[in-house]
This record gives structure tokens, sequence and C-alpha cells, in this order.
């Protein structure tokens, strides 16, 4: 009996193999077609503009500093130079701090906007998944070897979002 039914499970996993559909998607490929990505992009390069205006007022700042204390002749007293000095490598730690901070603040606005774009790629690559009736879609990086079968289903997530 177990002889039997271990015959029928193994006879049948062919055939079970032969109805499964794969898929493959360039999710990246098609987030960057999105209008919506353009719209961000735009929003980030309005912020770097900014950002980069009040990065020249603070570079603008510390050259005029550094050209004013290269100027200072010999009979300066000692304590004046160190203080210009000083303020010179203060201005130079803002300025550092600052990129940082633009660094950061710039990753943080495009990963805001970028989530509600990439759930809904994600909601439409599982809902393509479910009506088409797909085992598993893959992401579509380079591979060795893609059969013939295996589904681009990066068409129909377009559809599901509406773009061309």
């Amino acid at each position: 009996m177990v002889k039997k039914l271990l015959l029928a499970l193994i006879l049948s996993i062919p055939s079970m193999a032969f109805a499964q559909k794969f898929g493959v998607i360039n999710t990246e490929a098609l987030i960057a077609e999105l209008p919506q990505v353009q719209e961000v992009q735009a929003t980030i390069e309005a912020s770097s503009q900014r950002y980069q205006a009040e990065f020249q007022k603070l570079k603008s700042e510390f050259d005029k500093k550094y050209t004013e204390f290269q100027q200072l002749d010999n009979g300066t007293p000692q304590v004046i130079r160190e203080r210009r000095l000083q303020e010179i490598q203060e201005l130079d730690q803002k300025i550092n701090q600052f990129r940082k901070t633009v660094t950061e603040d710039l990753q943080r606005q495009e990963n805001e906007l970028m989530e509600p774009i990439r759930n809904n790629v994600t909601a439409a690559i599982q809902s393509v998944g479910i009506d088409g009736d797909f085992i598993i879609i893959f992401e579509n990086t380079p591979t060795v070897y893609t059969r013939s079968d295996v589904v681009d289903v990066t068409p129909l997530v377009k559809a599901k979002l509406g773009v061309e």
C-alpha cells in the first residue's frame, strides 16, 4: 500500500511541474519608467539646488576668511592669527557637517517619496502573479539560463500600473 502511494506520488510530480508558471520582471527598469519617479527626481533636484545655494554661501565665507588669513602680515600678533585659524577650522567643520546632513536628508527624502511607488509596484506584481496563476516571479537580473516558457511579466505589471 505504501509502495503504491509512493509510486503514485512520484509519477504525479512531473505532471505538477509542467503545470507551474514562472515569471520574470526587471523591477528597477520598470520603476525608472514610471512618471511618478520623474516627479520624485524633480523634487529631489529642487531640494538639492537649494542645498547647493546654501553650500555656496558657506564656501564663499570660508574662502573669504581663508584669503584674509593669508593676507595677514608677519607683524600680526600670534593670538589674532590663532583666532582666525580657529574660525577657519570651525567653518570647515561646519561645511563638512552640512555636507553630511544634506546627504542624509536627500536620501531620506528619496526613500520617503519612493516608498509608495515601490509599494504600488509590489502590489501590481503580486496581483499579476495571482491573476496569471504564477508560482513565482523572479527578479530578472542577468541569469545564466532562462527557459523559453518563462514569462516576462513586465508588460502585465505595466498594464496594472497604467503605464505604457
